[in-house]
């Protein structure tokens, strides 16, 4: 996995503070491989209720986590009950790790 216990500690407090403490977060994509450089920093994020509005949800979430780190791109992704399970959902929950 390459984020640093920093970075996965602000990530679980930006999302306790904006969602949902029990939220559970899966960090996946090029992130959990550790043969690679770079990237982006691809994160699911499943909730126990309904969301009513995921885009602006999943953006603020998103600009808060890029401010903290320092302009490195972060993309969230949002499970709920209420929305549909994408092919990408499925694939984030198989290869990705639970932070």
């Amino acid at each position: 996995m390459r984020i640093t216990e920093q970075q996965k500690k602000i990530i679980k407090q930006v999302v306790a503070t904006s969602i949902d403490r029990d939220a559970q977060i899966i960090l996946f994509g090029s992130r959990v491989d550790d043969t690679k450089k770079g990237g982006d920093i691809d994160l699911l994020i499943t909730l126990a209720e309904r969301v009513d509005h995921p885009a602006e949800l999943s953006a603020k979430i998103s600009a808060q986590l890029i401010r903290q780190f320092q302009g490195r791109n972060v993309d969230v992704l949002l499970s709920a009950p209420n929305l549909k399970i994408l092919p990408i959902h499925i694939i984030a929950r198989q290869k990705g790790i639970a932070l």
